[in-house]
């Protein structure tokens, strides 16, 4: 899917750009997120990201009121018919069947009571804004991670900004859940110093039903792009009583041993945090786990550090608990600080 801009130059549906992180990919890094995904998890923080199209998001909290303010009203293409706001006479959201997309409202907003969720940008435009941060990179070994949502939903448009960092000699990682047809995989994959995948479930029923979709395709391209040689960080998010099982994390590590040949520079097992909330709020979806209450922190920490001590031992893998290790993409890793 490669969108264009108003002037008809391809351009990437992205929903959010975060600078100075640290552990998505080895060092400091600009991560740019990707709207538009194919999966659908149970836990997923990021439900702005999975419809490709461009969404409004609402924070009443926020709203000046339309008597007060009303710049959404005035900017409309719609003359306002599609606006509802309550009692109070705070914004609430829009009717769907009169609202044409426009985003007037929320480019206007003053209060960001109204938000957009999905921002055309061209490559340049991108560029301008990882080249701000390029010292940063130099100095920690740090770059550029794409992430989502799924990157590779948009792959067109990811292998030109990946291709535009690598001519400037930026450091290159993708965030991916490799749901998604191989070839597309295969197509930024020259241009792709580190991928990180999920691998969520062994079982291909247990999978779909935690997440929309079956793993095959997804353990075929982690297979695939192993054997062309991709550097991999592999991550399993740790749910109690979905996925943390013992049994599923050694077929997880056999997999990983056998079939992977020490590609991997890292299995990090990851703790699920309740996270995003606020987002299905301002979407008006209910979050799809709500009725989920995680064990307390001295139960889930030691479950992480029991697997990951296993996966180590008895598997020879690179497996630990969380993301707070430094990355080397020559499979070494140190504490973070």
């Amino acid at each position: 899917m490669l969108y264009k801009d108003r002037e008809g130059r391809p351009a990437g549906r992205i929903t959010n750009i975060q600078r100075y992180t640290i552990h998505d990919g080895p060092g400091i890094r600009t991560e740019i997120f990707f709207k538009g995904c194919t999966m659908h998890c149970l836990w997923c923080s990021n439900p702005e990201t999975i419809r490709p199209g461009r969404e409004l998001g609402f924070y009443p909290s926020k709203c000046m009121t339309k008597d007060k303010c009303g710049w959404c009203v005035r900017a409309c293409s719609q003359g306002g018919s599609p606006l509802v706001f309550d009692s109070e006479g705070l914004i609430a959201v829009t009717d769907g069947t009169k609202c044409v997309g426009c985003m007037r409202c929320a480019d206007v907003c003053p209060n960001h009571a109204i938000k957009s969720w999905g921002e055309d940008r061209t490559v340049e435009d991108l560029m301008a804004v990882i080249r701000a941060d390029e010292s940063f990179y130099r100095r920690t070994g740090g770059g550029v991670t794409l992430n989502g949502g799924e990157v590779l939903v948009q792959w067109e448009f990811a292998r030109l900004l990946l291709q535009a960092c690598r001519d400037e000699g930026i450091g290159t990682c993708v965030e991916t859940a490799l749901c998604v047809p191989t070839e597309h995989m295969e197509a930024v994959l020259p241009y792709t110093d580190l991928l990180i995948t999920d691998i969520k479930h062994m079982d291909p029923a247990v999978h779909e039903k935690l997440t929309g979709q079956s793993n095959r395709q997804i353990l075929a391209n982690i297979r695939r792009a192993a054997e062309l040689g991709t550097k991999l960080v592999i991550r399993t998010p740790v749910v109690h009583g979905y996925n943390s099982g013992e049994e599923n994390i050694r077929r997880t590590g056999a997999f990983l041993r056998d079939e992977l040949k020490g590609d991997i520079v890292a299995w990090q097992l990851l703790p699920y945090r309740r996270m995003g909330t606020e987002k299905y709020d301002s979407l008006r979806r209910p979050y799809p786990f709500e009725d989920y209450t995680a064990p307390e922190r001295e139960v889930w920490e030691a479950e992480l550090l029991h697997l990951a001590e296993l996966m180590r031992t008895e598997y020879g893998l690179p497996a630990v608990a969380g993301s707070g290790a430094k990355l080397d993409l020559d499979g070494e890793q140190t504490p973070q600080t």
